[in-house]
């Protein structure tokens, strides 16, 4: 069986002394079946570009030594190395989310690529140098420093993650990134949040085969502060019901998610959900959401 999540936030809870079990500790990793985890690299908006850049290169610290140095690992640094999991191991690869971190220092973005940064989201909620948030008022699109860093991750050939952009940066990049996805939403039809997509933009994704990875958190499936694996379903039915069969994934946002669907609380329960989709779908279907479409838009 092969499993991706492209969303994690265990180097956040690592950075921040979190005590008890992680939501995507290996164990659970391996309980669930994740053969491949993306991990995240997130600091508080709130800080100075330095700090931020401190904070974030210390995250890739703890990444080489609590998660590389564990013997059950595969480090995968480009894409093709996704398939070259030996057996027996998790793959594991890092993911910027949001690039307060890099100010306006083209060098800085270039430092974390180096480091094995394989996806890149340019904004959490608020505004950076880059574009504006989805929770930013003023909704502006991408500043001139925004399409630099996009060049040069086209250069790179980086993934360009859009999952808390503003609407307008997320129609602009969708024009300009050569490999743009959506590591975390779910359908705004369904539950109406900003960090949600519109069918508009769900339509764009799905004629262009943009992945979209389904997130976990309830405030993004029923927009209370709970949800049932069923309410989480729906998402998947009404992406289906668009023709987006194959643009979907999982980006669960394990270990930065507080409050969990019910059922689905940390990746050892993963099998839980997986159950679920097969009484809806088809095995192919739910095979294509486990990795082949993600496995399709980064390797061919």
């Amino acid at each position: 069986m092969t499993l991706i999540d492209l969303h994690c936030d265990h180097l956040y809870k690592l950075q921040k002394n979190f005590q008890g079990e992680l939501d995507t500790s290996i164990e659970r990793l391996r309980a669930g079946g994740i053969t491949a985890q993306a991990f995240a690299i997130y600091v508080e908006p709130s800080l100075s570009a330095e700090t931020a850049y401190t904070a974030a290169m210390h995250q890739v610290e703890l990444f080489h030594k609590h998660v590389l140095s564990h013997p059950d690992v595969h480090w995968v640094r480009n894409w093709p190395e996704l398939a070259e999991r030996p057996d027996g191991k998790i793959s594991v690869f890092l993911t910027l989310e949001g690039l307060e971190c890099i100010g306006n220092e083209l060098t800085k973005l270039d430092a974390f690529l180096d480091a094995g940064v394989l996806s890149v989201g340019l904004t959490w909620n608020p505004a950076n140098l880059v574009a504006d948030g989805c929770g930013e008022p003023r909704g502006a699109g991408l500043t001139t420093f925004g399409r630099q860093v996009v060049a040069r991750l086209n250069e790179r050939g980086i993934l360009v993650d859009l999952a808390h952009i503003a609407e307008a940066g997320f129609w602009e990049t969708l024009e300009l990134a050569e490999f743009p996805i959506v590591s975390h939403a779910n359908a705004r039809a369904l539950c109406d949040h900003p960090r949600n997509l519109s069918d508009t933009q769900l339509r764009a994704m799905i004629e262009k085969g943009i992945p979209l990875h389904i997130v976990f958190y309830p405030g993004f499936i029923s927009g209370k502060d709970h949800a049932e694996i069923d309410e989480l379903i729906a998402h998947f039915e009404h992406i289906v019901a668009l023709g987006g069969e194959d643009i979907i994934g999982f980006g669960s946002d394990f270990d930065g998610i507080n409050i969990k669907v019910d059922g689905l609380e940390h990746a050892g329960q993963f099998p839980h959900l997986l159950e679920r989709l097969r009484s809806s779908f088809s095995d192919d279907q739910v095979e294509k959401w486990m990795y082949k479409n993600f496995y399709r838009y980064v390797m061919g």
